[in-house]
């Protein structure tokens, strides 16, 4: 089993700038890809990052291209969502995920933590 807590969310302004982490344990975190995906009301969890594992390659939704950037530390078992220039379009809750394969389809994680809630005020 592998466990992820994310913190670091909270209620910001437009434009104002967040950065998520997810602790992960139970498993050797090195050897898998993490992601980020995003929930809104109403809405189906979407794929924000990801980054692999293996060579640190990363992907982006088009929508958070050049605000957001996905990284690691292998060390610390934690990766971590830096959001700058953030929009009301951004609140989601924000859920962390591990797969041993870099996908943007949420059904192939096989392990999710349990959300952190980010609302960006106008």
């Amino acid at each position: 089993q592998m466990q992820l807590v994310e913190s670091g969310g909270g209620l910001v302004q437009a434009g104002d700038s967040l950065r998520l982490s997810c602790a992960v344990s139970g498993r050797t975190f090195s050897r898998y890809t993490m992601a980020w995906f995003r929930q809104a009301p109403g809405k189906e969890r979407e794929f924000v990052a990801g980054i692999s594992w293996e060579r640190g390659t990363t992907a982006y939704a088009n929508s958070v291209k050049g605000r957001f950037t996905i990284s690691r530390d292998n060390a610390k078992n934690t990766v971590y969502l830096q959001m700058n220039s953030l929009k009301p379009e951004d609140t989601a809750v924000y859920y962390c995920a591990a797969k041993v394969t870099l996908s943007r389809d949420a059904s192939r994680y096989d392990y999710w933590g349990q959300g952190t809630q980010v609302t960006v005020s106008s």
